[in-house]
C-alpha cells in the first residue's frame, strides 16, 4: 500500500478522491442524476469539522465522499449508483476504503437528500417549525450544515443548508435564557452552598454544570452551533466573542473544589457571569441591570414574540 500523506485532513482526502476518481465515473454513467445532485463531505465525524488528526484515522476514516441525490431518484438508479461507487478504487493516498460497507455506510456514499436532513433535523426539506428549532440539539444542526460541498448541480442541497444556518430569534432567545438560568443555579447559587456544606463532590458537579451551560450560552451569543461535547473546547477557542475564556472554563472543571480553592473558583464564576452579561447588554437582549444571570434569563425570555414559546417553561429548549 502506498504510504500515507501525514497530516492530510479528511476533507482534503475526500475532495481529492472525488476529483481524481469519483467525478468521471459518476458523471459519465449518470449525467442526468448528477446534474441534480450534490457532492461533498458533511455530517458526523471530526473530519467534517476539520478537527481530525492522525488519531482520528483509527476508525471511520477512509477515502470517500457523499453523493446527495434527489429524493425522487428511482430505486434501480440508486442501486446502480451504489454499485458504481463501490467499484471506485479501494486504496487512495495510503488509506483503504471500509471493507464492512463498500457503498459507504451511513457517512459516505449515495444518500437521498431528504434522508440526510431528516436524520439530523427531522425534516426532509429543512423547513422547521419554531418548536423544531427550539428542540433540535445544537450539534445536530451543526452536522446538517458543516463540512464542505464540492459540487452542487441544481443548488438544492446548499439552499437547504443555508436555511438551516440561521436560527430564528425566538428559538435563539429560548435556548439562551434556559442556559443562563441553569448557569445561575449551578454556579452563582449552588456552588458555594455545596462548599459550605462540605459537599465538595457536589460543588465540583456545580462547576461542571456551570461550565456546560455557560459555554452553550457563549456559542449562542456568537450565533454559532455548538459541536458534540468532546469538541466543545476546541471549537470555543475559535469564537470571536469570549472564546478566550476556554482555558478558564477548563480550570473550573479540572481543578479541585476544596474550601481553600473554592473562593478563587467562585470569583471566576462571577467574573465570567459579568462578561456574559456585558455581551448580552451589547446585544440589547436584556433589560435587567444587575449581576444575576437569572434575572437576565427571564428578561430575555420576556422578549420572545411567539406567545406559546414565551409562555412555555423557560427550560423548554435545553
Amino acid at each position: 500500500m502506498k504510504g500515507r500523506i501525514l497530516g492530510m485532513k479528511g476533507l482534503e482526502l475526500s475532495e481529492r478522491y472525488f476529483e481524481e476518481y469519483g467525478k468521471k465515473a459518476l458523471f459519465d454513467a449518470f449525467p442526468d442524476v448528477m446534474t441534480s445532485s450534490a457532492v461533498g463531505l458533511c455530517g458526523e465525524g471530526s473530519e467534517c469539522l476539520g478537527y481530525d488528526d492522525d488519531i482520528s484515522a483509527d476508525h471511520d476514516f477512509e477515502p470517500g465522499f457523499c453523493v446527495f441525490i434527489p429524493d425522487d431518484t428511482d430505486e434501480r438508479t440508486v442501486f446502480l449508483l451504489e454499485r458504481a461507487y463501490s467499484k471506485l478504487p479501494q486504496e487512495f493516498e495510503g488509506y483503504r476504503r471500509s471493507l464492512v460497507s463498500p457503498v459507504g455506510g451511513n457517512r459516505h456514499g449515495i444518500i437521498r437528500r431528504g434522508d440526510f436532513f431528516e436524520k439530523f433535523t427531522g425534516s426532509r426539506n429543512g423547513r422547521l417549525t419554531l418548536s423544531d428549532w427550539a428542540r433540535i440539539p445544537s450539534h445536530y444542526l451543526l452536522s446538517s450544515t458543516n463540512g464542505e460541498v464540492f459540487y452542487d448541480g441544481d443548488g438544492a442541497f446548499s439552499n437547504i443548508r443555508d436555511g438551516l444556518r440561521k436560527m430564528p430569534d425566538d428559538a435563539w432567545k429560548k435556548r439562551l435564557s434556559g442556559h443562563l438560568l441553569m448557569a445561575k443555579q449551578a454556579g452563582q447559587y449552588n456552588f458555594m452552598r455545596c462548599v459550605d456544606h462540605g459537599e465538595f463532590g457536589a460543588a465540583q458537579l456545580c462547576a461542571i454544570k456551570f461550565v456546560d451551560h455557560i459555554t452553550s450560552a457563549i456559542f449562542l451569543i456568537n450565533r454559532t452551533y455548538e459541536p458534540f461535547y468532546k469538541w466543545r473546547f476546541r471549537a470555543m477557542r475559535a469564537l470571536p466573542i469570549l472564546g478566550d475564556t476556554a482555558d478558564i472554563m477548563e480550570f473550573l472543571i479540572s481543578s479541585e473544589s476544596d474550601k481553600r480553592a473554592a473562593e478563587n473558583k467562585y470569583g471566576i464564576i462571577e467574573d465570567v457571569s459579568s462578561m456574559i452579561i456585558d455581551e448580552l447588554q451589547k446585544l440589547g437582549v436584556t433589560d435587567a441591570v444587575c449581576g444575576d444571570l437569572e434575572k437576565h434569563a427571564y428578561s430575555i425570555n420576556d422578549k420572545i414574540k411567539d406567545n406559546n414559546l414565551r409562555q412555555s417553561n423557560i427550560l423548554a429548549a435545553i
